[in-house]
């Protein structure tokens, strides 16, 4: 069996697990105190850090590795767009993602006081200017699930959790969580601790 160590709260842990549900993959998950890696962990990642998938021969870190991996190694149903240039606009929106949303989301999670209120302040309108691309489909410039869907779903989750309110401008982007959040996949992706974030 697969085996995945991963954080109870880690965001980039999540987007792993939620691949893993999407595609109806069990695994193996072994919950990792970030401050503490166990010395099997260390075995398989020297920097000890989750997600960290193990797979047989394979261990891999870096969530857009393993997820990349988890979508060839199981291709149904893909989570990238079957043509080339679909997909290099699916990483491309991933990564811009990363660098702009959850750049954020970590400044709100470790900066102080005075960084973290402008980083959700930040977030929100930053998310709100988006709100349109969320419009007129099922899933995120999809009509089709997508790795878009599994980076946007773990931080839209965490919202309400560090203080980001989304206003009525953004009703698009809530219809479209909650929508999501209902699936099987989704709630099969949470660990005790996330669901504690919307309780």
């Amino acid at each position: 069996m697969i085996r995945l160590y991963t954080g109870a709260h880690c965001i980039h842990s999540h987007r792993v697990r939620l691949a893993l549900a999407e595609k109806g993959v069990e695994a193996e998950r072994v919950l990792v105190d970030p401050d503490q890696p166990p010395a099997q962990l260390l075995e398989h990642n020297p920097y000890g850090d989750v997600p960290t998938l193990v797979d047989r021969d394979i261990a891999l870190y870096e969530p857009s590795i393993v997820i990349e991996y988890l979508d060839e190694r199981y291709p149904h149903p893909p989570l990238m767009p079957v043509d080339p240039i679909n997909r290099a606009k699916a990483r491309l929106v991933a990564y811009r993602m990363q660098r702009d949303w959850y750049a954020l989301y970590e400044q709100i999670e470790t900066g102080g006081r005075n960084r973290a209120q402008s980083a959700r302040r930040a977030l929100r309108e930053s998310l709100t200017a988006a709100a349109e691309l969320f419009e007129g489909q099922t899933y995120f410039l999809s009509d089709e699930l997508t790795v878009m869907d599994v980076m946007v779903l773990p931080l839209l989750w965490r919202l309400p959790a560090v203080g980001v309110e989304l206003p009525e401008a953004a009703a698009a982007i809530r219809d479209y969580a909650e929508q999501q959040f209902a699936t099987d996949a989704f709630q099969a992706s949470l660990t005790a601790e996330e669901r504690l974030l919307r309780a």
